[in-house]
C-alpha cells in the first residue's frame, strides 16, 4: 500500500517559520572530508577478505568451515552429522539443487534416519511447528561481512526467518563471492537495489553467529532467543 503525504511543503514551511529560518527546498548530500568507512579492507581480496571472516568467526563463536561445490554435501553432512542430525528445516531455495544437495537431503539423509522439511509457504502454521521441534536450521546468505562475520539473510515466502533462529543449531552457506568487507557494502547494496526499483525482502536479518547476550557486567550467555550453535561453511564458487 502507498500512502499520500497531504500538505507537507506547507507544513515544513510553518516550521521553519516558527525557527526563523528559510524552508529549504532541495537538499544535497554532503561530502565529507574523510570516509573510513570505505577504507577499511578496501583493497582485500576474496582470499583475504576469507581469512578475516575466519579470525572473526573466532571471536563470535561460530565453527567455519572452508569448502568447494564439489565437497559441499560431504562437507554439510559432516557438520550435520557432528551436530547430532535428527531433524533439519531448511527453506524452498534452488541454490539447495545448484549446489548439488538433492541427493543429500532425499536420499542420504532419510536413509541416515535424519528428518528434514523444506519449508512450505502453503503451510504456515506447519512450518513454525517444524522449525521450533528441528535440531538443525540451514540458510544460505546473500551477502557476508568479513570485518564482523555477519550473514545478511533476505526473507521471502519461501524463505522463513523462522529457520534460521529457532532450531538449536544453525548451518549457514556462505557462497564466497558474496563476501564483502563490512556493513558499508552491504547498506549500499541494498540502498541500490531499492534505487532500481528491485523487490527486495521486506524482512533483512543482519546474523553474527550463535544467540549472544550479555548484561551491564558483560557476562556472554550464548543461546538465549536463537540458535546455541552455529557453522557458517564457505563454498568456494568462483
Amino acid at each position: 500500500m502507498t500512502g499520500t503525504i497531504h500538505n507537507r511543503e506547507s507544513f515544513l514551511a510553518n516550521i521553519a517559520k516558527q525557527l526563523g529560518r528559510s524552508p529549504k527546498i532541495e537538499l544535497s548530500r554532503p561530502t565529507w572530508q574523510y570516509q573510513p568507512q570505505d577504507r577499511i579492507l578496501k583493497d582485500a581480496t576474496k582470499d583475504e577478505l576469507v581469512e578475516v571472516l575466519i579470525k572473526q568467526c573466532a571471536n563470535i563463536h561460530t565453527d567455519i568451515v572452508i569448502s568447494t561445490t564439489a565437497k559441499l554435501p560431504e562437507d554439510l553432512h559432516s557438520v550435520v552429522d557432528h551436530y547430532g542430525g535428527q531433524s533439519i528445516i531448511t527453506w524452498h531455495d534452488k541454490r539447495f539443487q545448484k549446489y548439488g544437495l538433492s541427493q543429500l537431503m532425499t536420499e542420504q539423509w532419510p536413509q541416515a534416519n535424519i528428518q528434514h522439511y523444506e519449508w512450505n509457504a502453503q503451510h504456515q502454521e506447519e512450518n513454525i511447528r517444524q522449525a521450533e521441534k528441528a535440531n538443525i536450521g540451514i540458510t544460505i546468505s546473500e551477502m557476508t561481512l568479513a570485518e564482523s562475520g555477519t550473514a545478511v539473510l533476505f526473507s521471502s515466502k519461501d524463505k522463513g526467518r523462522s529457520v534460521s533462529f529457532l532450531p538449536e543449531k544453525s548451518i549457514i552457506l556462505i557462497p564466497k563471492s558474496t563476501i564483502v568487507p563490512r556493513m558499508t557494502q552491504a547498506a549500499r547494496w541494498i540502498s541500490e537495489k531499492i534505487r532500481r526499483g528491485e523487490k527486495i525482502a521486506s524482512c533483512i536479518n543482519f546474523i553474527t553467529g550463535p544467540s549472544n547476550s550479555a548484561d551491564i557486567e558483560m557476562i556472554l550467555i550464548v543461546g538465549v532467543h536463537g540458535p546455541i550453535q552455529a557453522t557458517y561453511i564457505v563454498i568456494e564458487d568462483q
